[in-house]
């Protein structure tokens, strides 16, 4: 999981650009995350659509991560993974990756 954090502090304007996307390896799923408003989700979301992103899931503070997207047999639209199991894959990706090193090249 990728967290991609679209969030503003104060009002913004529609040409406000987005925040560079972060590293994606392929077929991961990115977290997109941060108070903004919904056309800057709807932004963000058309971005990652030609991202190697596997999956697209929205941040909401009641229920966890809500796939809303997905071009993999992994992850179904409309899942939702509660907030303690975000942390938990968060925590296990990065001890996987320390483990293996960083890879290839």
């Amino acid at each position: 999981m990728v967290r991609y954090d679209i969030g503003v502090e104060g009002p913004i304007a529609p040409d406000h650009p987005l925040p560079e996307l972060p590293k994606i390896p392929a077929g991961d799923l990115v977290l997109v995350e941060g108070r903004a408003p919904i056309w800057r989700y709807a932004m963000a979301l058309h971005r990652l659509h030609g991202s190697p992103a596997g999956a697209v899931a929205t941040f909401d503070p009641r229920l966890g991560a809500v796939i809303v997207a997905s071009h993999s047999p992994k992850y179904r639209e409309g899942t939702v993974i509660p907030p303690d199991q975000i942390e938990t894959i968060l925590q296990n990706e990065t001890v996987r990756k320390r483990s293996t090193g960083p890879g290839p090249a």
